[in-house]
């Protein structure tokens, strides 16, 4: 099949998904739609992207989220074209259901650290960052404020782990020392793990000290969520952990003043499992966990 009826197939698909009023014709239209749109070039592909975009108005929950599916296997495929995509995941962080929810805070985790690498790849070899990526960037950012403020209000514990995660990812990629860089690996599978020494040398869009400076605050911000940890259920309060713990260990100038918690505190958190995540972190041998506050970092506390 030649690329003009790929894409006159692709297009026919797309508008039975939006039109059709069987649920299971929507969602196998869409299925096989997702299979050209991943087989066309990024151009062809993208002239597809509005019917694509057309796809979050669904009323249907299992539509709006395949639809993010789609944008997750094409979007990094076609990145230059894709600034037309992102919005949609900023929009479902406010969708009436969790499912979707989650899995826009699944996609657009992947694409923010996507484009990230991209920005700086392009900023190393080029010495500039094309204007389309400049957009896309902008765009990520509301995606993160929008993550962060599910992380940090009250919600469904399902969305607010993934946010939590999401928020551990960002403090990882913009703390200085790599010392614990297999903790990143972890959290974005095989890729390369971005280190915020590749920002130096001036670059136009990401400023690596403000980089740093927000990741110690949401840190700072994390630390707090923890000192109410009997407030907070078990599992959201091993997701802080994790992460301000992989945090102060890669920081070293953590050290100034600690805030800890014993045995007999950890235990009262009626959090069994969180015990048991705090003895595979810490070792066995020490049953505190050091939650290290630095005084040179005061000022980015209070922002």
């Amino acid at each position: 099949m030649n690329v003009a009826d790929s894409r006159y197939q692709a297009l026919s698909l797309l508008t039975a998904a939006i039109n059709h009023a069987d649920l299971a014709v929507k969602l196998s239209s869409l299925k096989q739609a997702k299979d050209i749109l991943s087989s066309l070039d990024s151009s062809s592909a993208a002239d597809l992207f509005p019917y694509v975009v057309d796809l979050q108005r669904s009323p249907h929950t299992l539509v709006r989220k395949f639809l993010l599916e789609i944008i997750g296997d094409i979007a990094l495929k076609t990145i230059e074209h894709s600034a037309v995509l992102v919005p949609v995941l900023v929009e479902f962080l406010r969708d009436v259901d969790s499912d979707v929810v989650k899995q826009a805070i699944v996609t657009g985790t992947h694409f923010f650290c996507s484009v990230l690498d991209e920005m700086t790849l392009q900023f190393q070899q080029h010495g500039k960052v094309d204007q389309w990526l400049q957009e896309l960037w902008i765009w990520l950012v509301r995606f993160k404020e929008g993550v962060f403020s599910i992380a940090l209000q009250p919600g469904p514990i399902g969305i607010k782990l993934l946010a939590l995660k999401f928020v551990e990812t960002y403090v990882l990629l913009f703390t200085s020392d790599n010392v614990y860089s297999e903790k990143l690996e972890a959290t974005r599978g095989s890729r390369r793990t971005f280190n915020i020494s590749w920002l130096s040398g001036g670059h136009p869009i990401l400023d690596p000290a403000a980089l740093a400076s927000d990741a110690n605050r949401t840190l700072f911000v994390l630390l707090d969520m923890l000192q109410s940890a009997s407030s907070l259920p078990g599992a959201v309060t091993i997701t802080i952990v994790n992460c301000s713990y992989f945090q102060a260990r890669r920081s070293e100038c953590f050290v100034m003043h600690a805030v800890q918690l014993s045995f007999e505190e950890l235990m009262a958190l009626d959090a069994a499992a969180l015990l048991v995540q705090i003895l595979g972190v810490t070792g066995i041998d020490n049953v505190h966990i050091y939650l290290y506050y630095g005084a040179p970092f005061a000022n980015d506390r209070n922002g």
